[in-house]
Parts: structure tokens; sequence; C-alpha cells
């Protein structure tokens, strides 16, 4: 498969500039609607998918486009994720944040292989960061390669998103993880809970809902990264699985070690 990275990298800047960033703060009430119960969709998402629909189709002819939106509209392009290549898209990850005027949120891109994702891109419009990471390649931030270690604090630093975890669940983790882990505020955006992971700021992240769109891409970066993204009973993660919950851990000492206080 031909390099890709800098043609990727050069449409998703595009993207951003020309139509996420200009509605920053910008959007009208009636360019945000809840497309499910608590799930924003904006003029600014629908428009970024189909700039990237077309551009990525033409960088890799005979490539098909899963995007968030889409599936929204039509779930059954979730079973085409395993079906030859594949560019996973989430246009703007963070729609919430985006719509109410606040950061973090990101661009979230990632190709797969016959559902074995090859390469990753997120892109934070407002910081100016670009995470990217090729199967066996490594992973990088701003071009310079990154290495994730965690924090180095005495308990691990956590952000686990437990809003949708089934009520039990939610009670039983949390009450395992009091004086165990430190848990920390989430970004309510994948697009910046995987890069604080990888840099340091969180040692682990859960999550309760694995859509490829919002997972695909951040797990190949941490993992390439040295990291290690896996479901709650240690299966690795891969973009074609429907099932729920998943962690996130910067290395695979910090997984086993989190897992064991949440989950055993």
């Amino acid at each position: 498969m031909r390099d890709l990275a800098r043609p990727v990298e050069a449409l998703i800047r595009d993207v951003a500039a020309r139509i996420v960033m200009p509605r920053f703060r910008q959007l009208d009430p009636t360019q945000i609607e809840e497309k499910a119960p608590d799930e924003l969709v904006t003029i600014a998402d629908r428009e970024s998918e189909d700039a990237f629909t077309d551009g990525l189709t033409r960088l890799l002819p005979g490539s098909h486009v899963v995007g968030e939106e889409a599936c929204a509209a039509d779930p059954r392009l979730l079973d085409t994720i395993g079906d030859g290549t594949v560019w996973i898209v989430d246009p703007i990850d963070g729609t919430a944040n985006f719509a109410a005027g606040e950061s973090p949120f990101g661009i979230m891109v990632a190709l797969a292989d016959n559902g074995v994702t090859q390469a990753a891109w997120l892109f934070d419009p407002v910081g100016n960061r670009l995470c990217y990471a090729t199967l066996g390649g490594g992973a990088f931030i701003d071009g310079e390669r990154v290495l994730s270690r965690g924090s180095g604090a005495d308990r691990p630093v956590a952000g686990l998103s437990t809003r949708y975890l089934p009520p039990e669940l939610r009670t039983d983790s949390e009450a395992r993880a009091e004086g165990r882990l430190r848990c920390v505020a989430i970004p309510r955006c994948a697009a910046e809970q995987y890069p604080r992971v990888l840099l340091g700021q969180n040692d682990v992240a859960l999550f309760w809902r694995t859509f490829a769109w919002d997972h695909a891409p951040g797990a190949l970066i941490l993992t390439e990264a040295g990291g290690r993204v896996a479901r709650f009973d240690g299966t690795p993660y891969a973009p074609t699985q429907t099932t729920t919950g998943m962690l996130a851990a910067a290395t695979p000492e910090l997984w086993d070690r989190t897992a064991a206080i949440l989950f055993r």
C-alpha cells in the first residue's frame, strides 16, 4: 500500500481549516441536531464527513468509508468494516464539546485492511497536534517518535468513562477504584483521551461504548507507542468487534494492574 501519510494529513488539515474551525463557536442553533438521545450532530460533522468520503476514496481508489454520520443514517455500514480496504472516520469527535463552543474535540481517521487497522491519525485542530501511527511502524506526535511510559504516579491515574456502564458495573467499578486509582475528569472526547494516556497525563482510560470510529485510530497509536488496548477480559481490541467495554493503558503492566483492581 503506497505511502498515504502526508496526503491524508494534508486532507485532515484542509477539512479542519475549511469546514471545522470556521464553525467553531459560530454555530447557529438550527445547525445543531439531536440524532439520538444525548447524541448531537452539527452541520460541520456532516460536511466534514462528506469531504473525507470524497477525499479519502480519491486517495485510495477501491476503498470505502465507514463514517460515524453515515452509520447513524444506515447502521448496516458497520458490517462492512472488515470488507477490504476501509477508511474509518469520525469527522468531529467530541461533538458535544464542539457544539457548546468548548474544546477538546478532534478529527479521527483510521485505515483498515480486512479488519486490521494499518494506519491512524488523530488531529486536534485547536492545539494543532497530530498523532499518527502505522502498524509495525511506531507512533508519532507532530513528526516525533513517541513511547508511552505512564505518569509514574504511585496510584494509576485513571480517566474512567463510567456514564454508559450498566448501573451495577458502574457502582462496582467506582467502589473498587476508591483509594487504589487516582480518578480524574474525562474530556468527553476519545481524540483527547488517547493522547492523554500516550503522553503520561493519564495512565489508563476506561470506555464502555467502543464504536470503531472512536477507537480504531487511538488504539493503534497507543499500541504502537507501547501501550495496551483490550477488552475487560484481556481480549485484544479490533475495529470489527461490536462488543462493549474496553481498557486502554500506557503500558501492559499498567493495564494488568488496573484490570486486577477493577475486574478481578
